[in-house]
């Protein structure tokens, strides 16, 4: 499949720079993908609008909401060359104590051997590092000159690793707001650098209020990365070099996926992460416990195992996780969702509001 047949026009002033105050007062756009709905582009599927708050009207009882707790660590840090330079950073992982992964911008001056001086939040020098080596498909390793290990130095020196689509500067009282916010309020395990971000839009009130509606919920955890934002470059889908990202998924959680599954509830994942992670551990419509790393790239044409309903966010044009939705919705119906949430001025992207597709 071309990659081009992913694309569309996206004003940009659609794209979410800020939260909003109350997170489940999102609009919801409403996809019924099935061939009996009122046609949508000729193709079947019918779109209702509505609010995040009121999505407990299209669940029913005994269905499962399956959401990714993955915890996403203050990953953007500042720092300067010794001419005074000011380098941004984003950690993306530490290959052995003391030795990051980072990409680093801009960064065309920077060279091996060279000494970087990492800032703390208050804008003063916290430690310093030396630049390793540059990594041609991964930025760059970085010799942290601390004891700390890189949690620890992060939650000292870090800020939300925000998408560059947001526009943040040093801002520590922008910092506070985002540190907050890009969150879910159910994130349990540090590990990811972007947000899953369809859970954005749950409050602790909501899920107890779809629990005692009879709603299952089921934890597991994919540490998102930043290859979550690259882009399809290649001129076909088939082309496209997946990124792999770090998930886990227990027996506990796997039993009760498949006892909803076995009762004839709807599996609904929350996030095309936890799309990804289910679909990488099903077999038969059953998931397994296991942990690991998971490369799938799911696209149009994809047959799914497990999952029958989806939250997600409006996503870039020619990205991974628009295919995603494609391969889940149709790429018409996809497409026809996405220019009524443009003409109906949905909010984009990872602030942004939300799609349910049933």
């Amino acid at each position: 499949m071309r990659t081009e047949k992913l694309n569309y026009h996206l004003p940009p002033d659609l794209i979410a720079q800020r939260p909003l105050r109350s997170r489940s007062s999102s609009r919801l756009l409403v996809l019924d993908r099935s061939p009996t709905a009122f046609p949508l582009g000729g193709s079947g599927g019918r779109l209702t609008d509505s609010r995040f708050s009121s999505i407990g009207e299209f669940l029913s009882r005994g269905d499962c909401l399956v959401l990714n707790d993955t915890k996403v660590i203050p990953a953007r840090f500042f720092a300067q060359r010794a001419t005074g330079a000011k380098i941004e950073g984003l950690f993306l992982a530490e290959i052995k104590t003391g030795v990051w992964r980072v990409l680093l911008k801009p960064a065309r001056r920077v060279k091996p051997g060279e000494k970087l001086y990492i800032k703390s939040r208050d804008k003063n020098v916290f430690c310093t590092t030396e630049v390793i080596e540059k990594k041609t498909d991964s930025g760059w390793l970085l010799k942290v000159q601390t004891d700390s290990d890189a949690e620890t130095i992060l939650n000292k020196i870090g800020f939300p690793p925000l998408p560059p689509y947001i526009k943040r500067d040093d801002s520590l009282r922008a910092a506070e707001t985002d540190k907050r916010r890009y969150q879910t309020v159910y994130a349990r395990k540090a590990g990811a650098v972007a947000a899953p971000t369809a859970g954005l839009h749950f409050t602790n009130q909501l899920i107890n209020q779809l629990k005692q509606a009879g709603i299952h919920f089921a934890y597991i955890t994919l540490h998102v990365g930043m290859g979550t934002f690259k882009p399809i470059t290649s001129e076909t889908l088939e082309d496209h070099r997946m990124h792999q990202e770090r998930f886990e998924i227990d027996r506990e959680t796997a039993g009760i996926i498949n006892r909803v599954k076995a009762d004839g509830g709807r599996i609904i994942a929350v996030g095309t992460t936890s799309v990804r992670l289910l679909e990488t551990v099903a077999t038969n419509s059953k998931v397994e416990a296991a942990g690991g790393t998971t490369g799938l790239f799911i696209r149009p044409g994809y047959k799914f195992k497990i999952v029958d309903a989806m939250i997600t966010n409006f996503h870039l044009p020619k990205s991974t996780l628009l295919a995603l939705v494609a391969a889940f919705a149709g790429l018409d119906k996809t497409i026809a969702a996405y220019k009524h949430a443009i003409e109906q001025r949905y909010r984009f992207y990872s602030y942004g509001d939300a799609m349910l597709i049933i």
